[in-house]
């Protein structure tokens, strides 16, 4: 299998670039994407279970890796949800995997939402990481909207190695992550 064309443009150009803005002394020090993970909640699920194998599917469809059902952890009788009941789906990506799909995510469904103007450069926790929530999940081209018989969203999270949410936000806009504001971060 040739390597993902991001995991070689974070070798040859990202590293390099990030390594002289921060005055990094080693590689090492360059901040990296450990992984994606997607996750799903599916609250119409109390009520019909199918609904949980449809997400799992479709997130397979979309990550092109087995997705799992998750399980509530607690009861809270007003939502009729019982304790270890599946009320979502999720699924995390990790090495080539992770560079496709990101690969996909910004260079094809991106695009495709309604009235795109990027994404929001406020969703950072700081520590590092970036949580992207996706309204449709029929922005990704593996997805057929004539069998999707509901419209959901799902949370996208990029986990880094970095410090900061500077570092994190400089690492993912030399990925290709459309930020809506493409100046300098605030913080």
């Amino acid at each position: 299998m040739a390597t993902p064309r991001l995991k070689e443009k974070y070798t040859k150009e990202i590293v390099p670039a990030l390594k002289e803005k921060f005055q990094y002394k080693s590689v090492m020090q360059v901040p990296r994407l450990l992984k994606i993970s997607i996750n799903r909640g599916i609250g119409a699920a109390v009520a019909d279970k199918k609904l949980v194998d449809v997400g799992v599917e479709e997130l397979t469809l979309i990550s092109g890796q087995r997705a799992v059902p998750t399980k509530a952890r607690q009861a809270i009788s007003n939502f009729k949800l019982r304790e270890g009941m599946p009320i979502g789906a999720r699924v995390t990506l990790r090495g080539d995997h992770m560079y496709e799909f990101l690969d996909r995510l910004t260079n094809i469904a991106l695009p495709r939402v309604r009235d795109f103007k990027g994404v929001p450069d406020k969703s950072f926790d700081g520590r590092g990481n970036y949580t992207l929530g996706v309204k449709e999940q029929i922005i990704f081209p593996e997805i057929s909207i004539d069998k999707v018989n509901k419209i959901a969203g799902m949370d996208i999270t990029f986990v880094t190695s970095a410090q900061n949410d500077e570092e994190s936000f400089e690492l993912l806009k030399a990925f290709g992550m459309p930020f809506a504001n493409q100046g300098q971060k605030e913080d």
